[in-house]
């Protein structure tokens, strides 16, 4: 069941093959098997090689991120084919509302009972012993982490790849493996684990609604939980082994 069918999906093949023979972005010369090469290199081979030499680049990781989201968004506006209305589309809010539980109170009933099973001192210890520094992370965390990732690994993602994809299922999965691979560099298994459940979850919402407005919301609502109850300490480059 899909949030909302948006405009963009009802283009004829004539329109989209149109658009695409004019963006920068997805020109004709660009093969599958182009896209395909282009595809490992970015988000396969370079989580993998970021894991080895991280530790070089430091405290310019958020600048960095947000860097790659800025020129990932140039690109993405400058193509003719690509629909700007899906960075705001909110036509489809209510669906994914009512859907919202399903995946909310599992989620966080599992990791909170995760954390006070097998981690209790991490249970609600940073919000407590760094009660000002937590408030600060729930403000930033939205605008400097989910937006740059969601714009990265969903909206560009789904338009620069759909075709090396023959449906939503296998986009969808391969998308949540990729951002697991990208959260390698923590240098524990939790991190790539959990993140990778969480790229499926809004990767499925991105191919259901085509809004990446709902994708950072629902981001920075499990970003934060996350960090609520004491697991980001295995989320940003601090974190300890598990």
């Amino acid at each position: 069941m899909r949030f909302a069918v948006p405009p963009s999906k009802d283009r004829s093949n004539t329109q989209q093959n149109a658009a695409a023979s004019r963006s920068p972005l997805l020109p004709l010369r660009c093969r599958p098997v182009y896209l395909a090469a282009e595809f490992f290199v970015i988000f396969v081979l370079g989580p993998v090689i970021f894991t080895f030499y991280h530790r070089s680049i430091g405290v310019l990781l958020i600048p960095a991120l947000l860097a790659v989201a800025c020129g990932c968004t140039l690109l993405l506006l400058n193509d003719p084919s690509f629909d700007r209305r899906s960075l705001l589309r909110l036509d489809g809010f209510y669906p994914w509302l009512k859907q919202l539980p399903f995946t909310v109170l599992p989620g966080t009933a599992a990791l909170a009972a995760g954390c006070a099973l097998f981690r209790p001192e991490l249970l609600f210890s940073f919000a407590r012993e760094h009660t000002l520094i937590w408030l600060l992370v729930l403000l930033l965390y939205p605008l400097l982490s989910a937006v740059p990732q969601e714009i990265i690994f969903r909206t560009f993602f789904f338009h620069r790849y759909r075709r090396l994809f023959p449906g939503d299922v296998s986009m969808i999965l391969t998308n949540g493996v990729c951002f697991g691979l990208a959260h390698l560099f923590f240098g524990n298994w939790f991190a790539p684990a959990l993140t990778a459940v969480g790229g499926v979850i809004f990767a499925r919402t991105y191919a259901r609604s085509s809004s990446t407005l709902l994708v950072v919301i629902e981001h920075s609502f499990w970003g934060n939980f996350i960090f609520t109850i004491g697991l980001g300490r295995y989320l940003y480059t601090g974190s300890i082994a598990l």
